[in-house]
């Protein structure tokens, strides 16, 4: 019934990673522009960081759609939980590449086995990628037995480029001493950022018209600065946020989503429940200049009359002014 009430063919803030639903920021335009360019030009190993929800699995996906077009030059193997062992990951590429070795396959020959695999791919024109989600999750050994695997050649280039999507505890993990290394083999690297203010109202419209939306505007100018507001800009949780708007503003009855709508979305999403209630700087600072900006500025130190008496009383009225301007900003967010 909700997706009728806003004339929706399906729901456009789903948490399931979603290509279709693609919104080209300038950081994941940015991402992908970088990760395509080091596909064709670079060799070893490309890094993608980013902070928890801002599309790092969503950006993995695009790039394998992106590939799965060039079948002719491109092999892709994924590994969504790459917290395994060397054993474990040589299975796994092998089983990806479509290897049969048997059940239980002696140690020895996995490698073997691979790297016939890989100069079978490289004859025929392919490179083999291998996209390794959540990173910075990955056994500091599992990590040295990819590096090592990079070390396999052909002729021209190396036969294996793996690209890594992780959190910034990636980043702390690489910088370590014992994985110089491997730091030295990351040929490119970009770091995601959340959507800025304009983004995250053409964000929200976006999915909304890829959904189906035509009708009138469901989430407005400030509604959009707000839910901006309340979830820094993070894609994951402005989906979480703005999915439970549309659910507060059908119960009400309305097509257009309000400012309490989204205050109250953001109270029931644990992630976003204590960033309603803290005033931002720059609302505080826009409620004193509002507050002191006809006073001269003698008179703004110490009161109109410059004695201690009257500074400390229109000190204290200057104080509940501005509280009451902040909340006035706060009431009209």
């Amino acid at each position: 019934m909700i997706l009728q009430h806003f004339g929706l063919g399906e729901a456009p803030f789903g948490l399931t990673p979603d290509t279709s639903f693609v919104y080209p920021s300038r950081a994941h335009s940015e991402a992908f522009d970088t990760l395509m360019v080091a596909l064709e030009q670079g060799d070893g190993f490309i890094k993608i960081t980013g902070e928890v929800g801002t599309g790092k699995t969503f950006l993995c996906r695009r790039m394998l759609g992106a590939l799965g077009a060039l079948q002719s030059r491109y092999t892709t193997l994924f590994l969504p939980n790459p917290c395994t062992q060397p054993r474990g990951l040589l299975l796994a590429l092998c089983h990806e590449l479509g290897l049969s070795l048997g059940y239980n396959p002696a140690q020895y020959k996995l490698l073997p086995a691979l790297t016939d695999a890989l100069l079978k791919h490289a004859v025929e024109g392919r490179t083999v990628v291998v996209c390794l989600d959540e990173a910075q999750a990955m056994p500091d050994e599992v990590l040295e037995c990819l590096r090592l695997l990079t070390n396999i050649e052909g002729e021209k280039h190396r036969l294996l480029r793996v690209v890594m999507f992780g959190q910034p505890e990636l980043d702390v993990k690489l910088a370590q001493p014992h994985m110089r290394q491997l730091t030295q083999r990351i040929s490119f690297h970009y770091k995601l950022t959340a959507l800025s203010d304009a983004e995250t109202l053409a964000y929200l419209n976006h999915r909304l018209r890829v959904a189906g939306h035509r009708g009138a505007t469901v989430f407005g100018a400030r509604e959009a600065k707000l839910m901006h507001c309340l979830t820094a800009g993070t894609p994951r949780l402005i989906n979480l946020v703005a999915h439970k708007a549309l659910m507060l503003a059908y119960g009400s009855g309305e097509i257009q989503v309000s400012s309490a709508h989204v205050r109250a979305a953001a109270q029931d999403t644990p992630a976003t429940a204590q960033r309603g209630w803290v005033p931002r700087w720059e609302a505080v600072r826009a409620a004193m200049r509002e507050r002191f900006s006809g006073l001269p500025r003698s008179e703004s130190r110490s009161g109109p009359s410059g004695g201690s008496s009257g500074g400390s009383s229109n000190s204290s009225s200057s104080g509940l002014n501005a509280a009451s301007s902040i909340g006035r900003y706060w009431s009209l967010s």
